[in-house]
């Protein structure tokens, strides 16, 4: 059986753990959104360019 000390330690230790791991997530989080933001602005230009190449071929 875990001492009362022993439990607070342990306790503070998986709080401290908890708050790394959520400021973690927190970051690769926005990366992931920023990511996407860059991906999504990606596939629009490539659409354009698709629309664009469609719209030459049609014309020749």
């Amino acid at each position: 059986m875990q001492t009362l000390r022993g439990i607070r330690e342990k306790i503070a230790k998986l709080e401290l753990e908890k708050a790394e791991l959520l400021a973690e997530l927190e970051d690769v989080r926005e990366k992931a959104e920023t990511k996407a933001v860059s991906l999504e602005d990606e596939v629009a230009q490539l659409r354009e360019e698709a629309e664009e190449l469609k719209k030459m071929l049609d014309t020749l």
